[in-house]
């Protein structure tokens, strides 16, 4: 039995999708405007009015594969068999979390791993914007609303795009491929190549094939522009997390959300045990208990930062304490960031993308 998501059920009514994306930048509004048809939704991000994200819901691992697949021509350090990769991590990892985007966490591991540059990747949004907009702007009826938060607040963001001409680019590429259709029908109907022409077209498209199969091209590296390229393999980082928590059900439960193909997870349950350790595995991240026998997580904090390799390594207070004298103790011992208990899988990596970084900068 199939489950429709619960947007489906909704009152439709009659739409017009220019009028609603003008709409969504007529005032510099941050947060995420959703659309609904009766077969498909959208997801639309923006911050202070302009495009960061946007999402064809039900098909958004497909779109992300294809243009991956195509890009994987281009940048050397980016795999034709990364989709595989992804789908083990963000597709089956994240099968029961109320994940919003998980592609766009693959998105940013992607760029955190250095399969792509942030540069690389505002291109790759844009491209896939201009396919979500194409059947949005085809719908009759629908529904849409808009929430001022939303699962990309505290995300990287690699690109600001112009809402209104990403819709007008999306527009020409339409009537471009129209046209271009109807100029294909034109020649076939009136047989415009020769079948000698035709032949050696075939010939000269082999030759490129054959010589395009020897070499890679890479058209978005700094100054090496239309350069010959040879593929390397390109070793991947394994970020290292020291999680310090006396209850070894928090310390299980953030192995078990944190993927052992991109991070690598030591367990702490004795707090003073905890500054040998972190010396020794000098960690990219610290998720660090707050209430904690013996040295609690505030004092513990306080001793890493007068340490000068750890001046600057994230340090997230983990408590089920959210007050606000809670979280001012937290800032004078130049705590980073805060997570607070119970958290889910989205929460942790939330938080761990966000610091992950700076940790590596």
């Amino acid at each position: 039995m199939t489950t429709l998501p619960i947007g489906r059920y909704r009152f439709f009514q009659t739409l017009q999708p220019l009028s609603l994306l003008g709409k969504m930048t007529s005032k510099p509004l941050t947060g995420c405007w959703q659309v609904f048809s009766p077969s498909a939704s959208w997801s639309i991000y923006l911050e202070e009015g302009k495009l960061i994200y946007a999402c064809y819901t039900d098909k958004m691992f497909d779109l992300l594969y294809r243009h991956l697949q195509r890009l994987s021509e281009q940048i050397p350090t980016l795999h034709s068999g990364i989709d595989k990769q992804l789908q083990a991590i963000f597709e089956t990892g994240l099968d029961n979390q109320a994940v919003a985007n998980p592609d766009y966490l693959a998105i940013c591991w992607l760029v955190n791993q250095k399969y792509m540059s942030p540069a690389q990747v505002g291109m790759l949004i844009e491209q896939l914007a201009l396919e979500v907009f194409e059947p949005l702007l085809q719908i009759k009826e629908g529904s849409y609303e808009f929430t001022s938060e939303s699962f990309l607040d505290d995300m990287p963001k690699f690109c600001h795009l112009d809402l209104p001409l990403l819709v007008e680019k999306c527009q020409n590429q339409a009537q471009n491929q129209e046209n271009a259709k109807s100029r294909g029908t034109q020649q076939q109907r009136f047989h415009f190549f020769s079948s000698k022409a035709r032949q050696s077209q075939t010939k000269i498209e082999q030759e490129f094939a054959s010589q395009d199969s020897y070499q890679t091209v890479d058209y978005d590296t700094n100054d090496n522009k239309g350069q010959q390229t040879s593929q390397k393999p390109f070793e991947k980082k394994l970020y290292k997390i020291i999680c310090i928590d006396d209850s070894p059900v928090v310390i299980n439960a953030i192995k078990n959300f944190l993927d052992d193909q991109m991070f690598s997870v030591v367990g702490v349950n004795e707090p003073l045990k905890a500054l040998m350790h972190i010396i020794r595995v000098k960690p990219d991240i610290i998720l660090l208990d707050v209430e904690m026998p013996n040295l609690n997580g505030y004092e513990l904090c306080s001793l890493l930062r007068k340490h000068s390799y750890f001046q600057s390594t994230p340090v997230i207070m983990v408590t089920g304490r959210s007050g606000l004298i809670d979280k001012a103790k937290a800032k004078m011992v130049r705590a980073t960031g805060y997570l607070t208990k119970p958290f889910t899988q989205v929460d942790l990596l939330k938080v761990v993308f966000q610091n992950i970084e700076s940790s590596t900068d």
